[in-house]
């Protein structure tokens, strides 16, 4: 497994080592061992899986509240998607920045996005599956989101891509508006 480190502390791109040959490939997603191994201390709780069926469909941005902030370790089981993370953690250094990846079925890349930042992503195929670990069980009355297009923000989105949005994501307040309760450095 390797660890690359993005221009956001404690965003990184993980790359599973893949074994393949003539019958196809294995790889392993998550090592609890290997994942401690490279200074990364988590428990994973549960597991989810997204199905998107037209390219554009765009989730996020979205994160939980303390005390029920959770880290994502996502990865594309299917098709490809654009990922993003945003540093939301108030007095932060990089604060309102972003950091954007493809995580698509042929690379097998991940993304560990920590607490204290927002993630979203959209497909860029049809018929996407993401998969993703999080070390907090999702609390509706802790769910909240910033608009995905902020100008604050300014996420470059894949530009030939019209996003298809949920009305929740749809209607998302701007980071300047949106209820956070993330210090950097706690």
């Amino acid at each position: 497994m390797k660890v690359i480190e993005t221009s956001l502390e404690g965003v990184l791109i993980i790359e599973p080592k893949v074994f393949g040959d003539h019958r196809g490939w294995f790889m392993e997603t998550y090592s609890d061992v290997k994942f401690s191994e490279s200074g990364i201390e988590l428990n994973f709780v549960q597991d989810n899986h997204s199905f998107s069926a037209a390219k554009g469909t765009l989730r996020g941005l979205h994160y939980q509240l303390n005390p029920k902030a959770q880290t994502k370790l996502v990865r594309c089981t299917q098709g490809a998607i654009f990922d993003v993370a945003v540093d939301i953690r108030k007095n932060s250094p990089s604060f309102g920045e972003w950091f954007g990846i493809e995580l698509s079925v042929e690379n097998k890349k991940q993304l560990l996005v920590p607490k204290g930042f927002a993630h979203a992503f959209i497909t860029l195929t049809d018929n996407v599956e993401v998969q993703y670990k999080v070390d907090e069980i999702y609390s509706s009355e802790n769910d909240r989101s910033i608009l995905w297009n902020d100008p604050e923000i300014s996420i470059k989105w894949p530009k030939d891509i019209i996003p298809i949005l949920s009305e929740k994501d749809e209607n998302a307040p701007q980071l300047k508006d949106a209820e956070n309760n993330f210090y950097y450095g706690e």
